[in-house]
């Protein structure tokens, strides 16, 4: 009889537990994180080098080392709108970049990249203020951006997906790779999250903010 009584409470245990699991694996607006390349390995990177060539903004690139502190990026929410800290990053949504150190945000245009001749990604704006060419639109296949997930980002304003050329840099910048905008999703666009600060979603019941976060 205790066992026939047990058996219900303990499923609602593990279903709270895997619901709570869930959430604090979102991907959430005001998280700093690295992105990952899943095809190539790197993480999305930039630094206050610029192109020289194409639009002579600041580059953006790939690099190997996970402790870099030039790969750390800001969620936010595209121009002209807030999204809250902590509010989940749904499948589908627009957001934008902003790169931690230098400020500016992930970036393209129809400029050619100088190593591929691929569309070129830089960053761009001051104080985190840019462009249109700023919004990146999360394609994935959950209903919200899960830390886990293999994800592409779509540029909105030329439909390039941000992707990785395979092509390497020599100096001043030896061994980084051409981040670009490819015009599919094919190899070298597939994005997870890798070390960050995320921003766990805010329990409706309580005010304070918690993290999680990962070795930045």
């Amino acid at each position: 009889m205790l066992h026939t009584l047990l058996l219900p409470v303990l499923a609602l245990i593990s279903c709270l537990s895997s619901s709570t699991a869930t959430e604090s694996n979102v991907v959430t607006c005001g998280s700093i994180l690295k992105l990952l390349n899943s095809d190539y390995s790197f993480r999305l990177h930039s630094h206050d080098v610029k192109y020289g060539s194409g639009s002579g903004q600041q580059s953006v690139t790939g690099v190997e080392q996970k402790e870099d502190v030039n790969s750390h990026w800001m969620i936010k929410a595209q121009s002209n709108e807030l999204c809250e800290r902590g509010e989940p990053i749904a499948c589908g949504y627009t957001i934008r970049l902003e790169h931690l150190t230098t400020k500016k945000n992930l970036h393209s245009h129809h400029f050619s990249s100088p190593l591929s001749g691929e569309q070129e990604v830089s960053a761009y704006g001051t104080d985190g203020v840019g462009d249109t060419g700023d919004h990146w639109e999360v394609v994935c296949t959950n209903d919200k951006w899960m830390r886990d997930a293999q994800i592409r980002l779509r540029h909105i304003d030329t439909g390039m997906y941000l992707g990785m050329s395979g092509r390497s840099y020599g100096r001043p910048i030896s061994g980084q790779m051409e981040i670009v905008g490819l015009h599919r999703p094919q190899h070298g666009t597939r994005w997870t999250t890798a070390e960050g600060l995320f921003i766990v979603p805010k329990d409706k019941e309580h005010e304070h903010e918690e993290y999680a976060h990962t070795e930045l």
